[in-house]
């Protein structure tokens, strides 16, 4: 008796397996996706929108003026507008503003000043009688591998001008 439950045990055991692999039903083909998006911009094209808060402007005469503390967007997804932090100091006493986003003219070389630094590339070669000693120097490089520009210019801004605009409120 007990040969035959073991028998029969094993055998259900062995019939488990093959039932259990049975073909599945053939998949229907995925529905193809419409897409109306154009190709994919290269890297160096697009920023990163949390890279711009924060990310100052200056005037035509370099003359720092605030910073982009938000980026407002449409219901389609396009950043029409900028709300821009002028004066204060640590947020305190900042006036906020709107403005276009395309009043703005984004850079990626770190802003020029008159005491612009530069730094040595290579180690001064020692003098010798047939050629003097020589050192190189580059300037800063740009940001373009970063995914933010340098920095932003709004033209024929001061600081007086933009304390003076209407404040930018949010409701």
């Amino acid at each position: 008796m007990r040969t035959l439950i073991l028998g029969g045990l094993l055998a259900s055991a062995m019939l488990v397996p093959a039932l259990a692999q049975t073909s599945p039903p053939p998949a229907s083909p995925a529905p193809a996706v419409q897409s109306t998006a154009t190709a994919p911009k290269a890297h160096g094209e697009m920023w990163r929108s949390s890279k711009l808060i924060g990310l100052s402007i200056y005037n035509d005469q370099n003359e720092k003026l605030g910073d982009i503390s938000e980026i407002l967007l449409d219901k389609s997804g396009k950043a029409d507008f900028v709300v821009i932090g002028v004066g204060g100091f640590l947020g305190i006493g900042q006036h906020d503003i709107m403005v276009e986003m395309s009043k703005l003219k984004f850079v990626d070389e770190p802003v020029r000043t008159s005491s612009t630094t530069t730094s040595t590339t290579g180690s001064a070669a020692t003098g010798t009688a047939n050629r003097p000693a020589t050192a190189t120097t580059t300037t800063t490089a740009t940001t373009k591998s970063k995914w933010y520009p340098d920095h932003a210019v709004l033209s024929g801004a001061t600081k007086d001008s933009l304390k003076n605009m209407a404040e930018f409120k949010y409701d």
